[in-house]
């Protein structure tokens, strides 16, 4: 309590007497003041509040009265540990839904939570069948190795590292592990000041938003697509073309004349899963140095290929400085790291270090360096391996079970990945599917939240397979199945 700090409003209608017992009350129900916790005594409340001591004795006896507080003899007041659920104060207590009605609205530029987000359950392992995608399966995660890692890099040898601020600078250490081993197996090449560390992909693509996309800015994406991008886009300009995608990636035609910036996932289209055809590759970079279009590649999963040789970056082919490259270590290494890179050429990079010192100024250290630590010592490659073997029978489970109990209903990720997009019944609501199937204990992802053009088609939904047992697979496939079957036949009586 003595670090609570509250005060009283002389001038206000509502006696000093009630005011204390508002915030008392407020800071009781709120969970401020824990159970059975001793409250100061009436003469130090008295002298903190620069009100008498009778005006304090008055406002805790009327606490004690409504249950609110206990009164033991020769100790003090404490707080109630059973609160009552009905009493009898009533004087409009200070909580945050009061607020709005004592200050002016704030006006907002925009609105962030309007929009529409892929949900996840945060207790998600707890489920028997989390389909989910985007997470790693801990019991398979090099912790140990990750530990040392993380014990060398905070150590006091290091610790000029990872102590400083170093204000807009990145660690030359992960910037070098990223250049020299990482970007050289998508093709790309690049100097250190054409590299960027950032939060993650999702901070690349603020950073690249916030510098170039304004309210006449048209960007064209993926249709579907990732929606946290037509999200970070949609702040800045409503100008936003969806386009197609089919088995080849996506479609390469005029649209693409009337737009400033692409958002394009080649590699592992998000969410389909399409590799974009070298043809189409070659079509689209020569669009782009045709037309003066920025191409934004986001390079993600692109670790996660175990099915044929890698298909190089669109950044790889790119000549005239078109192509901007996004790339993220959270599907290899874990989400909760937050650390990803943005390639391009220097002038973009030097503005982008600019705004990013403004926003966070710079990923933090420890992480870098034990990140680059992580690289340097091969165990991201070890750790590559072993997903990629995992990941590959998780995959052969997935499709046989898929075959079996929702024939045709998608096809084999031509690239590896952690993921298939499936097509249920032209009549399925997979939104609905979601809910039911969560009540089963089955994690799925409903489709429509990857399409942003109105009239989408409502019977897709996307199964990650990163974080689920191999055995678990064919038993949640078919229990998914039985639900879907269900709702068909609810639907056609």
């Amino acid at each position: 309590m003595q670090d609570f700090l509250f005060q009283v409003q002389r001038r206000s209608p509502t006696s000093l007497q009630t005011q204390i017992r508002q915030v008392l009350v407020s800071a009781i129900l709120a969970g401020q003041l824990p159970a059975d916790k001793r409250i100061p005594s009436t003469r130090a409340m008295s002298k903190i509040l620069g009100v008498s001591r009778n005006t304090v004795l008055h406002a805790y006896r009327g606490l004690v009265e409504t249950g609110y507080l206990l009164a033991k003899d020769r100790s003090g007041y404490y707080v109630n540990c059973e609160i009552p659920e009905k009493n009898t104060f009533n004087a409009n207590l200070i909580d945050p839904s009061n607020i709005e009605d004592m200050h002016q609205p704030i006006k907002f530029r925009v609105k962030p939570t309007l929009q529409q987000n892929i949900q996840k359950p945060s207790n998600w392992h707890r489920y028997p069948y989390p389909f989910i995608y985007g997470q790693i399966d801990p019991k398979h995660f090099p912790i140990a190795e990750w530990r040392e890692c993380s014990r060398q890099g905070l150590s006091t040898k290091s610790l000029d590292v990872w102590t400083g601020d170093v204000q807009d600078q990145d660690d030359p250490m992960l910037v070098e592990q990223i250049r020299t081993r990482l970007l050289p197996r998508r093709g790309v090449l690049a100097s250190p000041d054409e590299i960027l560390i950032t939060m993650g992909a999702q901070n690349a693509l603020y950073l690249l938003a916030s510098l170039l996309v304004t309210e006449q800015t048209t960007v064209a994406i993926e249709e579907p697509g990732y929606p946290d991008a037509h999200n970070i886009f949609d702040l800045n300009t409503k100008r936003i073309i969806p386009i197609g995608v089919d088995e080849q990636g996506i479609i390469v035609d005029s649209r693409l004349d009337l737009c400033d910036i692409l958002f394009v996932t080649p590699s592992h289209q998000f969410p389909t899963t399409v590799t974009l055809t070298r043809e189409r590759r070659e079509r689209l970079v020569d669009k782009a140095a045709d037309k003066g279009i920025i191409i934004i590649e986001d390079d993600y999963e692109f670790e996660a290929n175990y099915l044929n040789q890698p298909t190089p970056a669109l950044k790889s082919m790119d000549r005239g400085g078109n192509v901007i490259y996004v790339g993220s270590l959270s599907k290899t290494f874990f989400p909760g790291l937050r650390i990803g890179f943005l390639v391009g050429p220097r002038e973009l990079i030097a503005e982008a270090r600019a705004l990013r010192r403004l926003m966070i100024r710079h990923p933090p250290c420890n992480n870098q360096r034990t990140t680059a630590l992580f690289l340097s010592l091969g165990h991201h490659d070890a750790i590559l391996n072993r997903f990629n073997r995992i990941f590959h029978a998780r995959w052969k489970k997935m499709g046989q079970a898929l075959k079996e109990h929702m024939p045709n209903s998608t096809r084999a990720p031509s690239f590896g990945g952690s993921c298939y997009w499936v097509c249920g019944p032209e009549d399925l609501d997979s939104k609905r599917l979601a809910q039911e199937a969560l009540q089963e204990g089955i994690i799925i992802e409903q489709g429509g939240i990857f399409f942003s053009a109105p009239g989408y088609p409502k019977n897709y939904f996307r199964l990650g397979f990163s974080s689920i047992e191999k055995q678990q697979i064919e038993p949640g496939i078919k229990l998914l199945a039985q639900l879907i079957n269900k709702q068909i036949k609810d639907r056609s009586n």
